[in-house]
């Protein structure tokens, strides 16, 4: 690699994290405000940028929102997956999911949450994310409760595939808006309740 070459990746580099930076300051105005309502002009006032700053992150306007959303959803994940102990009880590891889940939706408005489910492309953002947390959900609950059932029956194995199956299906209605709707809980409370309801059921006793 030629100076000129090592120069060129230094900046690319700066300015990655530059975005990186900006993109993480997006995200917590995001969360306190939703996002329907501001245009670029008032998000370059917010964070004292200018709106060319703003356009490092993506091209318009929508794709900022798409780009910050789904950035949102990617550290979410990364910081959920972190959490887990791999030398934790299995039942644990179930509830400290869901936990993980609640807290990093935790920090989101009503309004964050109402401005996902009216943008089409955020929307499917969340439900996407919401997807993958039902399988990874579904998954942990059968590695704490595997099948032991007798030979030519595999209770335990149903008992895992059913508790999955619960989990998904509140999943999917947290996602929906349905539970909030049904019982007032936001979506992070929602997912600590379910942690505790199912963490209960997979305890012996």
């Amino acid at each position: 690699m030629t100076s000129l070459d090592g120069a060129h990746a230094t900046r690319a580099t700066r300015a990655l994290r530059r975005r990186d930076l900006l993109v993480g300051r997006l995200i917590d105005v995001f969360l306190e405000r939703g996002f329907a309502e501001l245009s670029v002009a008032e998000l370059a006032a917010v964070l004292r940028c200018s709106k060319s700053t703003l356009y490092s992150v993506a091209a318009s306007r929508e794709q900022i929102i798409v780009a910050v959303v789904r950035a949102f959803f990617r550290r979410a994940t990364e910081r959920v997956e972190a959490a887990l102990d791999a030398g934790a009880d299995p039942r644990e590891r179930v509830g400290a999911y869901l936990r993980a889940i609640s807290a990093e939706l935790a920090p989101a408005s009503p309004a964050f949450f109402a401005d996902l489910d009216a943008f089409p492309p955020a929307r499917e953002i969340y439900k996407r994310n919401t997807r993958f947390a039902v399988q990874r959900v579904q998954g942990l609950v059968r590695e704490a409760l595997p099948g032991t059932g007798a030979p030519g029956t595999d209770a335990a194995g149903t008992d895992a595939a059913f508790v999955g199956a619960v989990a998904g299906q509140v999943m999917e209605s947290i996602h929906r808006g349905e539970i909030k709707a049904q019982t007032g809980l936001d979506d992070s409370a929602a997912y600590a309740a379910l942690a505790s309801l199912i963490v209960a059921r997979m305890t012996p006793g």
